[in-house]
């Protein structure tokens, strides 16, 4: 019963760091917000929230099943998150926004 829930975790979490780490890019950030690009500090934050969420995914996946077969879904959700968000830049980029808060886009260093 818990297994579904977590795997759903797992793909979320591999969502979302896939999205944070095309984020903290300079060459995606204006696809998204139309500004030059991550100030130092948010894509930083950025990348470190991206690495957190994939690792999370691995974390749950392992809670799920054992380490083979973990690791095999686990690197069909990084395949699946990666497409996931290379088609949501292409078309509708600015759904990316949800994973950025607003005042971390409008801060300056």
């Amino acid at each position: 019963m818990l297994d579904p829930l977590l795997l759903a975790g797992a793909l979320a979490c591999a969502i979302a760091g896939m999205g944070w780490l095309t984020l903290a890019m300079e060459a995606h950030w204006p696809q998204v917000f139309g500004a030059r690009g991550p100030v130092p500090r948010t894509a930083n934050v950025l990348r470190s929230l991206g690495a957190g969420a994939i690792v999370a995914s691995l974390a749950l996946c392992l809670a799920v099943d054992h380490a083979t077969m973990a690791v095999l879904v686990w690197i069909m959700a990084l395949a699946g998150a990666a497409l996931m968000i290379a088609f949501t830049l292409a078309h509708k980029a600015q759904w990316l926004r949800l994973l950025v808060p607003r005042r971390a886009v409008s801060r300056t260093d």
